[in-house]
């Protein structure tokens, strides 16, 4: 049965479910900026739509951002083919505060959001993509999925087991412990600023992998660079190259602790490693200035 939405509420229901919109949007497309535009047409939408049409307030408003991310991942990854070097996602703030209740939810909204995971749902067809993400990262239930994505339930139920098979084999096992991580991340930075290749060498998995991301912009490996002794080598020639008024932060992004390096207070490049049995297993280096826009306000965020 439709509801009566007072137009002086319209605003104040959209914002209670803001975030979560944002958060559809951006594991769908990988990128905050466009997932700020989708969630800003659906506002659009939602203000033009007859009221007495919507029954659910909640599952109106995730069809519609569901369906608007869809159009614009198929139109990103027509440009992501023409994208120089490897490509990651653009990073985000992931300070989730004392607002998730527990350990276990924290380490779900961390695993979501990773760039790892990102990194694999890029494989994903966008109707894969959307089912994995309704219904792993936020719980919907399968009825509602597919009332969203206007598919049967079966249909549905068969893209989220494929799309899930799918992730597991993709996904890499890392450790998640974020105390763990932390001081690895620190003790790493520690290692890179040094240039000591032993000291990196002592920190590296044997099959170490490394990631950067400039999109032609800016200097990284144009290919992934693999082996624990061909990444500390360029680790080591990289901090020795580097400026020493630079200015190093750790900062909060998707999901776990990374290396801000801010350059005259802008932000330069953006380091995070993934960790497995206190080894660093895979570094992404972002350097893409179009990706970094995001952490140059004056605490880098």
């Amino acid at each position: 049965m439709p509801i009566d939405i007072p137009t002086d509420n319209l605003t104040e229901l959209f914002e209670e479910h803001r975030p979560m919109l944002l958060g559809v949007a951006y594991r769908m497309l990988g990128r905050a900026a466009d997932a700020e535009d989708v969630v800003q047409e659906a506002w659009l939408r939602w203000t033009a739509e007859d009221r007495a049409a919507v029954r659910e307030p909640r599952a109106f408003l995730v069809r519609i951002t569901t369906r608007l991310a869809i159009d614009r991942l198929r139109q990103a990854q027509a440009r992501r083919e023409a994208y120089v070097g490897p490509w990651l996602p653009e990073p985000v703030v992931t300070d989730f505060g004392p607002a998730a209740p527990d350990t276990a939810e924290r380490a779900l909204l961390a695993d979501s959001v990773s760039l790892a995971v990102l990194v694999v749902l890029e494989s994903l067809s966008p109707l894969e993509r959307a089912v994995f993400v309704l219904r792993e990262a936020f719980g919907f239930p399968y009825g509602e999925i597919a009332a969203a994505l206007d598919r049967s339930e079966a249909a549905v139920r068969q893209l989220a087991g494929r799309a899930r098979r799918h992730v597991d084999e993709g996904k890499p096992r890392y450790d998640v412990n974020p105390t763990e991580r932390r001081d690895l991340t620190e003790r790493f930075l520690a290692a890179a600023s040094g240039g000591d290749l032993g000291d990196l060498l002592a920190l590296l998995a044997p099959d170490v992998r490394l990631v950067g991301d400039s999109g032609g912009k800016a200097r990284t490996p144009r290919r992934i660079i693999e082996g624990s002794d061909k990444v500390g080598r360029f680790l080591a020639a990289t901090s020795q190259g580097a400026d020493t008024t630079h200015e190093l932060r750790v900062v909060e992004v998707n999901g776990g602790p990374a290396v801000l390096v801010l350059d005259g207070g802008r932000p330069d490049t953006l380091v995070q490693i993934e960790a497995r049995d206190g080894r660093v297993q895979c570094v992404y280096i972002i350097r893409n200035p179009d990706k970094l826009q995001r952490f140059a306000g004056p605490d880098g965020r």
